[in-house]
C-alpha cells in the first residue's frame, strides 16, 4: 500500500493548482504515491456534489474568484474558463493509468504537463496528440496512449468506487496509510505536517 493515496481529476483547476507539491512532500518524507485518476462528475453525483455549471451562480462566482487567487498566490497561469473545458477526461486518465503500470517516467510530471494543457496552454487533453506530447515530455513511451484502454478503463471506473467507499468527495483528495483525508491544493501543509510527525 502506498504512504498518500492520491485522488483527483485530469478536469480539476485545483489539481493543477497542486502543481508538483505533493511529489515535493511526498519525497521530502520518503513516502510513495499510488495516483488514482477519477471521473470528478460522477464522483459528485455519489456524494452529494454538485458540477460547476449546475451551482448557484453565487458559488460559480466565488469559484473564479478563489481560483484567481490561489492562481496569483502559487504563481501559476491559469485560463479561468479554458477554451477546451469541460472535455472527456478518460482518455489522459487511462493514459496515466498505462504510464502508472509501465514505469519507467516521470508520472507526478505527467500528472502537472496533462492538468497544465488543460488549464494553462488552452489544449484538449482529449486529443490523442496532446496526450502523446504530455507522455512523452514525462519520459513515457507516447504510445501509451493507444494501449490498455480496457485494463484504463476498469482502473478508471474502479478508482471512482474506492473514492465513494473511502470518503472521497472532491479533487484533489489525499489519504495517507493511517486514514487521514485532506481534501484540496490548500491542504497540502496539512498533510506535509502530519507526515513529518509520523515520523518522529
Amino acid at each position: 500500500m502506498a504512504d498518500i493515496d492520491y485522488f483527483f481529476a485530469t478536469l480539476s483547476p485545483y489539481s493543477y493548482l497542486a502543481g508538483t507539491r505533493l511529489e515535493e512532500v511526498a519525497a521530502k518524507h520518503g513516502a510513495t504515491i499510488a495516483y488514482k485518476p477519477m471521473d470528478i462528475v460522477a464522483l459528485f453525483g455519489r456524494t452529494g456534489g454538485t458540477p460547476p455549471k449546475d451551482r448557484h451562480a453565487s458559488r460559480q462566482e466565488y469559484r473564479l474568484q478563489e481560483m484567481r487567487r490561489q492562481s496569483d498566490k502559487l504563481g501559476m497561469a491559469l485560463n479561468l474558463k479554458p477554451a477546451h473545458w469541460p472535455t472527456n477526461a478518460a482518455p489522459s486518465s487511462y493514459a496515466i493509468i498505462a504510464a502508472s503500470k509501465a514505469g519507467g517516467g516521470d508520472l507526478g510530471g505527467l500528472c502537472h504537463a496533462i492538468l497544465r494543457a488543460c488549464w494553462a496552454e488552452e489544449k484538449d487533453i482529449a486529443d490523442d496528440a496532446v496526450i502523446r506530447a504530455c507522455l512523452e515530455g514525462a519520459g513515457f513511451d507516447p504510445a501509451l496512449a493507444d494501449s490498455g484502454l480496457l485494463v484504463g478503463a476498469e482502473t478508471y471506473a474502479a478508482n471512482l468506487e474506492e473514492a465513494v467507499e473511502r470518503g472521497v468527495f472532491g479533487a484533489p483528495f489525499y489519504i495517507t496509510e493511517d486514514d487521514q483525508r485532506f481534501w484540496g491544493q490548500d491542504r497540502l501543509d496539512d498533510l506535509d505536517r502530519h507526515l513529518a510527525g509520523r515520523a518522529k
